[in-house]
């Protein structure tokens, strides 16, 4: 049961606070990334298969340590210090608020007609070209990136922290950092990154798959599962167009179509079903986000219940 309370306070921590504003770890992280690429990505001259060794190593010089140090404070501090430890880590990890309000400021920018402030807003949910979507093609991203970022911002988060505790918090979200990072197939990560992304998708192929059956849930089941079994497997990637495909499906909406990546059009299959995503969808795919956490934490305090009173 203390792992079950643990979790129900650092949600509630996330919905209050949010993330800080100051001083994130993992804004360090990312700076640390960037000082530790310089020194390890190597000259033009390096092979593809190098290339690949040296990206395997960077992650490792990253994400080990952290995971190391993590596990081994969980088992020397005291039971308190330990779940006060573990309280923190899971709170600074989870992203729910803060996506939900970059989410909301999109949406309050279309609401007010002010076209050249959503594509800045949006800007800093996604990684395409903003600068000349429509309304509705705004709309559109919101969604997939609120959709996608649940997954990965809470629900594969809490997963890994009910598999393993807080270094599993910590392996998956320093893991997950570094496919944003390093997980492009441009011609500076398509090696160097390869490892990275793989690592990713394999940390994430179980929770998306959860995350995006507990959309199904809680929206259009039927379609919703459909879409997950006929349209994800075309989508690029193992894991975002599975939870993108149930999440657009639960909400009646077609995501997915082609779009620009640092000036070059990507042709994307279509997600989902029904009309395109306008701006109140974005409100929708929040709220489809938050009753999803609410079944998750249900489900956890009970299952935390059940072993309690068998084990206990």
């Amino acid at each position: 049961m203390l792992s079950v309370a643990i979790v129900l306070a650092a949600v509630v921590l996330d919905q209050w606070l949010g993330d800080p504003r100051r001083y994130h770890p993992l804004a360090g992280f990312g700076r640390l990334v960037l000082w530790l690429e310089a020194r390890v990505y190597g000259p033009p001259s390096v092979s593809a298969a190098r290339r690949r060794w040296r990206g395997l190593l960077g992650w490792l010089l990253l994400v080990a340590p952290p995971v190391g140090l993590t596990a081994w404070l969980v088992m020397v501090l005291p039971l308190w210090g330990g779940a006060v430890l573990e309280l923190l880590l899971l709170y600074l990890a989870l992203g729910g608020r803060s996506l939900a309000q970059h989410a909301r400021r999109v949406a309050r920018k279309l609401e007010q007609a002010d076209l050249d402030g959503a594509r800045h807003a949006v800007a800093m949910l996604v990684s395409r070209d903003t600068g000349v979507l429509d309304a509705s093609q705004i709309s559109a991203a919101t969604v997939e990136s609120v959709l996608e970022n649940g997954n990965d911002a809470v629900f594969a988060t809490l997963f890994w922290f009910l598999l393993l505790g807080a270094p599993g918090v910590v392996l998956f979200r320093l893991a997950n950092t570094l496919d944003a990072m390093w997980g492009y197939r441009n011609d500076r990560y398509r090696d160097f990154g390869t490892l990275a992304a793989r690592l990713d998708d394999g940390l994430n192929w179980l929770p998306a798959r959860l995350t995006a059956l507990s959309y199904a849930l809680l929206g259009h089941t039927r379609q919703a599962l459909r879409c997950w079994r006929t349209q994800a497997p075309h989508w690029e990637g193992i894991n975002p167009g599975v939870v993108m495909a149930s999440g657009a499906g639960a909400l009646n909406r077609t995501l997915g179509g082609p779009v620009n990546y640092h000036g070059a059009l990507r042709e994307r299959p279509p997600l989902g079903a029904g009309p395109p995503a306008r701006v109140g969808d974005i409100t929708r795919a929040v709220r489809l986000v938050q009753y999803t956490l609410i079944l998750w934490l249900v489900i956890i305090a009970i299952a935390g219940g059940l072993f309690a009173t068998t084990w206990g």
